[in-house]
């Protein structure tokens, strides 16, 4: 086991990841930038260093800052938790040649899963499903219109190298098709320096639904069941559930097969999310893989009864893994609502501010991961996440009441929060008879 991590992140899940280190005896070095010198993951951590300003470019995003973060207080590994630099296989690699392990994938999986054309072909040859479209690049015209004449519009031209809603367009006719492409061409050049795109059928009111994957580096990989995450604005998740209403044991078994597939076809290793679109006739279509901890994992934690961020730190340390091959056996149903300081009423407008007082829910089944306390200076330069309540309980009726008591019981001053419109989400005939909520998802 290591002896000291560096914990590349800030927030809930900076403190996640410290709590984590803390109860495997180890010593935990966190990050930070200016702005958040007062934070609680500074607080909490064995040590911290300043990185840089409050903006994430002169700080959090800057490789040789981080790293050298690490090597200076003999760091021998390094969590990036989610968002930053986790995803970047640049950084991986980076820590690598400082002698630092990654916690995560290796760089060379990360860069094989985060182009999604070659991800969809890796897919089509290990049998896991995909969705209709074009296999590879989309390089001219012709071809184009020969694929989507074959899955039918509307089709989606996405960028290879896309995501958050980025790098994607709907063509509804072939008269649109040429410019459509070009169009997303330009812009995928543009955002992510590469101007490849492929082609998929847009599918139609279906569930977002992930499984998460554990791999270790011995050849063994488990599941732990799924989470559903159709409930999204802008392609934003807002309340996730674990498992879904709308998945039996049945399409579970089939799901997770394919994500372990997905995973051992890539040489994955470490926490990971294997994304699907399912229909209403249970069709499933592969989306793409997260090759990194998902904001969303305590209600797989809550349902499983397994610490996934522990074992992520064991698989890096380069033990076996921990869990049996039924480990995504799930008791009861979890849900998460994600509280933002933002203002539902003003279009969901970012609201940094102080929190003046606070008051956090608790009670039987109630879980909160949250780096906030009453004094605390929300910055202006980050993700509006502040808060992820959770709630667990034997059935989903007895969660989303039980979720709706803990929001009800949280008090925020200071800022204006998200919490009114869970409340009210919570009570939408849709969600609580577990209706289909999302139309597509990039």
């Amino acid at each position: 086991m290591f002896g000291k991590i560096l914990v590349a992140n800030r927030g809930e899940v900076a403190l996640r990841i410290i709590r984590a280190c803390r109860e495997l005896g180890v010593k935990a070095v966190v990050v930070y930038s200016e702005a958040d010198r007062h934070s609680l993951p500074v607080l909490e951590a064995d040590q911290a260093v300043c990185i840089g300003p409050g903006p994430a470019a002169s700080s959090y995003l800057n490789f040789a800052r981080v790293l050298e973060a690490g090597y200076v207080t003999g760091c021998e590994a390094v969590h990036p938790g989610y968002g930053f630099l986790s995803e970047r296989a640049e950084f991986a690699a980076a820590a690598a040649d400082t002698h630092m392990v990654f916690i995560g994938p290796r760089p060379e999986a990360m860069r094989l899963l985060g182009d999604k054309i070659a991800a969809r072909e890796l897919m089509h040859k290990a049998g896991v499903p995909i969705s209709p479209g074009s296999i590879g690049e989309i390089r001219d015209l012709r071809r184009a219109a020969q694929v989507s004449a074959e899955v039918g519009y509307p089709v989606m031209v996405k960028a290879a190298a896309g995501g958050g809603g980025r790098g994607m367009r709907m063509i509804h006719h072939q008269r649109d098709l040429e410019t459509g492409i070009r169009l997303c061409q330009a812009e995928a050049g543009a955002a992510f320096g590469d101007p490849r795109v492929y082609l998929e059928k847009v599918i139609f009111n279906a569930r977002h639904i992930e499984i998460q994957v554990l791999a270790d580096n011995h050849g063994r990989a488990v599941h732990l069941g799924e989470r559903d995450c159709s409930a999204q604005r802008r392609h934003q998740k807002f309340i996730e559930e674990c498992p879904s209403p709308a998945v039996d044991e049945t399409l579970r078994s089939k799901l997770g097969g394919w994500a372990k597939a997905a995973a051992l076809a890539s040489g994955y290793t470490n926490a990971g999310t294997v994304e699907f679109l399912v229909d209403r006739e249970n069709n499933c279509f592969f989306l793409e893989v997260n090759c990194r901890l998902q904001v969303e994992h305590p209600i797989t934690e809550m349902a499983t009864g397994k610490d996934i961020v522990r074992e992520q730190i064991r698989i890096a340390a380069g033990e076996r893994l921990s869990l049996p091959d039924d480990a995504g056996r799930l008791r009861g149903h979890c849900l998460e609502c994600r509280v933002c300081a933002e203002d539902p009423a003003a279009d969901f407008e970012p609201m940094p501010g102080r929190v003046s007082e606070l008051r956090l829910p608790s009670g039987p089944g109630i879980r909160v991961d949250s780096h906030l306390y009453a004094g605390y200076d929300v910055p202006p330069f980050y993700d509006s996440l502040i808060a992820k309540i959770i709630a667990w309980a034997p059935s989903r009726a007895q969660a989303i009441s039980r979720l709706d008591r803990a929001l009800s019981e949280t008090v925020i001053d200071g800022l204006t929060t998200t919490i009114p419109f869970l409340r009210d989400f919570l009570k939408t005939e849709d969600f609580r008879l577990g209706r289909q909520l999302a139309s597509r998802r990039d």
